[in-house]
Formats: structure tokens, sequence, C-alpha cells
């Protein structure tokens, strides 16, 4: 696979998805995008949307979370996928963030915080315009299926689609294949389009 096939693939994959809001996108500050992306793990971003869309009417910063009880915190989330462990897991980073006078803003800092592995971390630093891929199960697939990847491990498929793109297109492919992945939800109906997509040179 070389890079000149692998743009035109991705390219293709932006317009064959719909344009739709994902649980990262529009949110007012960084920290209620990052709560958003944790949240967001293995649940529909539609539900993600919802239920954040209400934690934060009610608690709109990091200092009036990490004040709720952790009980609360499981009946506001009640509706996404491993609510008990992520309402432990944002509890706690809204108290590590409250306490800070400076929100973190860089890779390493990030995963420092409950909650934030590799995945989330990239896709919040991509959603701030930096270079970064998120590999979430959307791209796994995919870049697996098209011959971007050949692992099932986060951080080699991140490098070998960063060897494969040049850097400006790395904060979009996972909202490119995200989109695509949301709106083709049938698996066989999925993979006829990607095997179109694999005849693209």
């Amino acid at each position: 696979m070389d890079s000149k096939t692998a743009i035109k693939q991705l390219n293709f994959l932006k317009k064959s998805g719909s344009k739709m809001r994902l649980a990262a996108d529009d949110w007012p500050t960084k920290f209620q995008t990052l709560i958003s992306i944790i949240l967001s793990a293995r649940t529909r971003d539609e539900t993600t949307i919802k239920v954040c869309t209400e934690l934060f009417r009610r608690y709109p910063t990091a200092k009036k979370i990490s004040k709720r009880s952790l009980d609360e915190i499981k009946r506001l989330i009640y509706s996404v996928n491993f609510y008990n462990n992520k309402a432990k897991n944002i509890l706690a980073c809204s108290k590590e963030i409250a306490k800070r006078k400076k929100f973190p803003e860089t890779f390493d800092e990030l995963v420092k915080l409950p909650g934030v592995g590799r995945k989330t971390a990239n896709v919040f630093l991509a959603e701030y315009g930096n270079d970064e891929i998120g590999v979430d199960t959307h791209v796994m697939y995919i870049s697996n299926y098209l011959g971007w990847a050949n692992s099932k491990r986060q951080e080699i498929i991140e490098k070998q689609l960063k060897k494969l793109f040049p850097e400006k297109y790395y904060k979009e492919i996972n909202w490119i294949l995200v989109q695509f992945g949301k709106t083709h939800t049938s698996k066989k109906i999925k993979n006829e389009i990607l095997d179109e997509v694999k005849k693209i040179n």
C-alpha cells in the first residue's frame, strides 16, 4: 500500500459517510470534550451526547462534578455502557483536573488522568487541531480490512497509519472512519463498500 492510494481511499470513505455529530464534537470547553470522549467508549455517540448534555447542564465544570457523590454520577450516566467504572473514572478525573491551574493538554499529561487511555487522549488532541490519530474499533477494523495496517494493537496501528499517511491527514482519520462506520452499520454492506474501496489505485 502506497500513500497516494491510501489518501484516495480515505477521501472516498469521507464522501461515503453521513455527516453527523460525534461524541467529541461541539462542546464549549475542553473539560466537557474530554469527559464526553471517556463516556463514549463502547457506547453510541447519540447516547453519549444525550447523557453528557444533561450531565453538563447540571454540572458544567470539573469543580462542580468533583463535589458530587459517586451514586449521583452513576444515576446521571446510567445509559452509557460500563457506567459503574466510567462514573468512578470521571469523578476521579474531575477531582484531578479541579486541583490544577492549567488544563492538561499534552499526551503525556492526559494519559495520567483516570479513565484516559491512548485512544481517548489522541481523539481529544485531534479535536483541538493536533496531528494525532485515535485508534478505536472503527479505525482498527477498517484499517486492517483495507491493508493500511496489520495489527490489533492500538499503538502499532497508530504507527502504521502515521507512516502511511502525510501528517496533515492524521486528525481527520478517526473522524472519517467513525462517520463511515456509523453510516454503514450492516457489516455486509460495509464490507461490500470496502471491497470496492480496495479497487481504488
